[in-house]
């Protein structure tokens, strides 16, 4: 029996609201054996020049990055695979083609059952873990919502205050006419305002993961237990 994907037990009865292209991006799990994986262009990409400092703080990590740019190229795989905690997971690894060089935005996401929704692990040490909330948009598109964030590292572990964090908001859909898929992603905070942002276009395509097995580089280099 196959498992079903994270994202169908996070939106339960609205899962069948998505597209039909929607439902195939985000409806797979590891007992499936495939992978999204999507090209496109970021049609615009911007930050807010006041958030520099810990943009480039959370590039060493792949998390976000202070970058601004038009018409940027855009990769992104998905691959589900389950954890060393047995925990169902799926990876989320961007790359951004800039004239300079690559800039990464890495994630891995879980289903908590512990919290009752989708958990997301940014970075690749998977320190920083935020609370999604998930619910179909108008047209059989997909958003999702960051919630509580919290910092997890050796024996540290504590809730980042309110006004301290980014509230992300990601909404995914398929675009009938143009055959592609469109995303946009607006990053806020409390006291500065848009913190970052970008939107653009890509086409995806579900593969076969060769010997089931996830490449490296998508996989995060630490793997947290605590949700």
């Amino acid at each position: 029996m196959t498992t079903a994907s994270i994202y169908e037990r996070a939106l339960g009865a609205e899962f069948a609201k998505l597209h039909p292209r929607i439902r195939q991006r985000f409806g797979f799990s590891s007992g499936d054996g495939v992978a999204s994986i999507g090209e496109g262009v970021m049609e615009r990409i911007w930050y807010n020049k006041w958030a520099a400092a810990p943009l480039w703080l959370g590039t060493a990590r792949h998390i976000m990055f202070p970058k601004a740019g038009e018409g940027v190229p855009f990769t992104i795989a998905n691959y589900a695979y389950e954890d060393a905690f047995g925990r169902e997971t799926v990876t989320w690894s961007r790359r951004f083609r800039f004239p300079e060089g690559v800039r990464k935005f890495d994630a891995t996401m879980i289903y908590s059952r512990q919290r009752r929704r989708i958990v997301d692990y940014l970075g690749t040490k998977q320190h920083l873990a935020v609370d999604l909330e998930m619910a179909a948009s108008p047209h059989g598109g997909i958003l999702i919502r960051s919630g509580e964030q919290r910092f997890y590292e050796g024996p540290l572990g504590f809730r980042f205050p309110e006004r301290l964090t980014g509230r992300a908001e990601v909404h995914e859909w398929y675009d009938d006419e143009a055959g592609r898929f469109r995303i946009t992603v607006d990053v806020v905070n409390p006291l500065l305002g848009p913190v970052f942002r970008y939107g653009g276009w890509f086409r995806a395509a579900t593969v076969p993961m060769a010997g089931r097995r996830v490449p490296g580089e998508a996989k995060p280099t630490r793997e947290e237990f605590r949700e």
